[in-house]
């Protein structure tokens, strides 16, 4: 997947603003930065003139570990997947005021223990949009947790199989455009067509990414998630 800077540019621009991250941030770095998850903790933070503090190898990150680590480093914002959450206890970490999860399944009793004294957030992202596509609000722990709204600079559609979008409650596939797109697949070009299509929404000329994923609005105007559509 080619990625571009403008991509990149955007979703540093709006973690920079979401999270309130400055010189005094201190933030985990979980994942090998050869995961594209891992440009979401890098690039903002050194943007913005903070500390990335990096986990230790995934064969050595047990739950004490990172638990240990959240404490005596003062992490004020980690990125954790659900499946580490789950098995975690959150402990005394007054430090950690900005918790992202994301990539899996959030169950709502790990948003329960987990959300008490922090902003929780949950993400939801594609490769072929820059990582990162979608985040909630900060998270309740009522209900299935949302995966939110779009970047900015991004716009999300869930649209029937017509392309017409679809009502609040129903379920369609996520199209997402904006200027987190990447370019396309290198040197793919049939399924860059395929994925990458015409946006009848946006301005003459846009694009917009067919995830295959199905979501659907919800009252309170977040996405959430539904499955796969394939």
């Amino acid at each position: 997947v080619v990625v571009g800077h403008r991509a990149l540019r955007n979703l540093v621009a709006d973690h920079l603003r979401r999270y309130g991250l400055n010189g005094g941030s201190r933030v985990l770095q979980l994942v090998s930065p050869s995961f594209d998850v891992a440009m979401g903790d890098i690039w903002p933070t050194l943007a913005a003139g903070g500390r990335l503090v990096l986990a230790p190898p995934a064969q050595h990150a047990t739950d004490d570990v990172l638990l240990e680590l959240l404490r005596t480093q003062r992490i004020t914002k980690a990125a954790i997947p659900p499946v580490f959450l789950s098995r975690m206890p959150p402990g005394e970490l007054p430090d950690l005021t900005e918790l992202i999860t994301g990539g899996e399944a959030l169950a709502p009793e790990v948003v329960r223990r987990w959300a008490v004294g922090r902003r929780m957030f949950n993400e939801y992202g594609v490769t072929e949009a820059a990582v990162t596509s979608t985040v909630s609000r900060p998270l309740t722990s009522s209900g299935t947790p949302p995966v939110g709204g779009p970047l900015i600079n991004t716009r999300v559609y869930v649209l029937d199989e017509a392309m017409m979008p679809v009502l609040p409650g129903e379920p369609g596939e996520l199209y997402i455009a904006g200027a987190g797109l990447a370019r396309g697949y290198l040197r793919r070009p049939e399924l860059t067509a395929e994925r990458f299509v015409p946006c009848p929404y946006g301005p003459p000329g846009s694009r917009m990414y067919r995830t295959g994923d199905l979501m659907h609005w919800r009252t309170d105007g977040q996405l959430e998630y539904r499955g796969r559509a394939d």
